[in-house]
């Protein structure tokens, strides 16, 4: 016989921010649980896979985790090791400790226990270990997989080839030709960074995108407490043309739909300019359309021009597994890993099953649907 399954009153998947801030409120709430981590670290993204130069774009009152406030000595603006000092604090302070290297292979609800019998895979032995909960959180995060799209002839690539959770720094792509594929985020801050390292460098925009500075964003978000998201869209994408003016002419284009319209509807960000604008315009980037081909070390694109290129850098996002694991459930999250029902109801499905971290609202998000559970929870427990 094998061995019994391991039993806790919650089962986490995923210690990221969003699993840390539901363990967080539990043991405030003195409820037990297990936290499993397919990683070696908590926060695996900001810990393992971010680039050095990485900051969080919101001002730190929004990206506080529950019932820890950031230090008033933290900048307004953290960087990636002040945020990973204030989460080392957090785990510290509400006796976080996730069971590592756990992969979660199979979870599904049995009726007649009225409990979640979850499968994980131990990666340091090779062992499966069984579990079992009345309660499922998952919290693997909207950054999960990384994803890297078919390109036609992109085996045939000499150069280097890397996924931007691979990437940390420019120091040893200076002098080199780089193309960054994706214009989100990573993709307009790795540009910067290879720019400022000496690297000769070029990106993919392909779609159009909003570009904000940080205090339009930051001021978006107040007034969004006070008016309609279509009116602050309405000033935040005047307060870019003026201050950014016509994109067009170095190949970005703006979106029909405003910035808070298309964070809400699509989950598509903007773009937080730290200095990326001004190196295309200077020409220090150059804004290139989607890729049609790879051929050796040159680059075809849909405009039909092609380039040669030492290496690409996909920043390209991630995609979620969530439904190669999760089995039974119709109602909470769809294909895509994300919740079926609309915020502010997203969070809770059925048979004590719930998802944190996955309305695309960022840390602030987070921070509010690990209450939630928390509390649900406690209310069918006691």
């Amino acid at each position: 016989m094998g061995k019994p399954a391991t039993e806790a009153s919650v089962m986490i998947v995923g210690g990221g921010p969003s699993g840390l801030a539901t363990a967080a409120y539990l043991h405030h709430l003195s409820i037990p649980y297990i936290l499993l981590e397919r990683e070696d670290y908590f926060a695996s993204i900001w810990q393992k896979y971010a680039y050095d130069r990485v900051h969080l774009h919101l001002a730190k009152q929004f990206c506080e985790l529950p019932l820890m406030p950031i230090p008033s000595t933290y900048p307004i603006y953290l960087s990636r090791n002040e945020f990973l000092r204030y989460l080392n604090d957090y785990v510290s302070r509400f006796d976080i400790k996730p069971t590592y290297q756990r992969s979660v292979e199979a979870a599904e609800y049995d009726a007649a226990l009225e409990k979640w019998k979850v499968t994980a895979r131990n990666l340091s032995s090779g062992e499966v270990e069984d579990y079992c909960s009345r309660f499922l959180v998952v919290a693997t995060g909207e950054t999960c997989d990384p994803m890297t799209p078919e390109v036609q002839g992109v085996e045939s690539f000499n150069g280097e080839i890397l996924h931007s959770t691979k990437y940390k720094n420019g120091d040893r792509f200076g002098r080199k030709s780089v193309l960054v594929v994706g214009s989100g985020n990573s993709g307009m801050e790795i540009a910067l960074d290879l720019a400022n390292s000496g690297a000769k460098t070029a990106i993919v925009v392909r779609s159009p995108v909003h570009i904000l500075s940080r205090a339009m964003i930051n001021a978006g978000l107040v007034l969004l407490k006070y008016l309609p998201y279509n009116w602050v869209d309405s000033l935040m994408t005047m307060l870019s043309k003026a201050v950014y003016g016509d994109f067009s002419k170095y190949g970005i284009k703006r979106p029909k739909e405003g910035p808070f319209a298309l964070k809400v509807k699509y989950g598509k960000y903007p773009v937080v300019d730290v200095g990326t604008v001004a190196k295309i315009k200077s020409t220090e980037i150059q804004v290139l359309p989607g890729i049609l081909s790879v051929k050796g070390n040159t680059v075809l694109f849909e405009n039909g021009k092609e380039f040669p290129f030492d290496v690409i850098v996909f920043a390209t996002g991630f995609k979620r597994s969530t439904n190669q694991w999760l089995k039974g459930d119709d109602y909470l999250l769809g294909e895509n890993g994300l919740p079926k029902p609309s915020f502010p109801n997203h969070w809770k499905g059925k048979n004590g099953l719930y998802c944190v971290g996955l309305a695309r609202r960022g840390l602030y998000g987070s921070a509010m649907d690990a209450e939630n559970i928390a509390r649900d929870i406690k209310a069918h427990l006691f």
